[in-house]
């Protein structure tokens, strides 16, 4: 019986800490959100500090976050990287981790990123994207071509995706695909500038290869 008690006190002892101890967490959250959203970033990441544990993903994540919002972008990369090796298949991590690299422009560390999120998520449609804009930034349209149609069978009305795919295709001397493609743009968004201009160069190139006399033998 006497060990008993001294197992249900150790136990009740345990269970007042775990909650002292989410109520601590609960407050310093709070607390930097409050900051965060009077824009007191500083603030916002020495809130967490009293609190942080290297082997905890959320406070990892939270200060990923914070210092990119401070553009303290190393510390933002350092935190993101923590939280990626806590939680090798958690997207967010990743996508979050994605906004320091980009802000410093470290475009292969970028790809990187988004390389590894569409091994887990194959139709994620954000690293789709944006890994297709680096490509066609790149000028490898073959590439881009391939993740932008991945997004455009899964959203055909994303403007922002046909548009790319438009472009991709004319570049990869998919002209009549690429002509599709610029009269759905311009049924989204009506008088699209960039629609209406991709438009023109298809019919100029259309207008010279259909017009090249054909060679006979005499």
């Amino acid at each position: 019986m006497k060990k008993f008690r001294i197992l249900t006190a150790l136990f009740l002892l345990a269970v007042t800490a775990q909650a002292q101890n989410i109520t601590v967490l609960q407050s310093a959250f709070s607390k930097s959100y409050i900051a965060e959203n009077q824009s007191n970033y500083q603030l916002a990441i020495d809130e967490m500090k009293p609190i942080y544990q290297k082997d905890d993903y959320i406070s990892n994540i939270r200060l990923g976050w914070l210092n990119y919002l401070a553009k303290q972008y190393n510390e933002s990369i350092a935190f993101y990287q923590l939280a990626i090796a806590l939680k090798p298949y958690a997207i967010e991590a990743r996508l979050g981790c994605v906004k320091p690299l980009s802000a410093i422009e470290n475009w292969e560390k970028v790809k990187e990123q988004y390389l590894e999120i569409l091994k887990v998520d194959p139709l994620n449609t954000t690293a789709n994207y944006w890994l297709g804009v680096i490509y066609y930034n790149r000028k490898e349209y073959k590439s881009a071509t391939t993740l932008f149609e991945k997004v455009v069978n899964l959203f055909p009305l994303d403007y922002d995706s046909v548009i790319m795919l438009a472009w991709s295709k004319l570049y990869n001397s998919s002209h009549a695909d690429a002509r599709i493609l610029f009269q759905q743009a311009l049924i989204i968004r009506p008088n699209d500038s960039s629609a209406l201009n991709g438009l023109q160069l298809v019919s100029k190139w259309l207008e010279v290869n259909l017009k090249s006399p054909v060679q006979t033998k005499k």
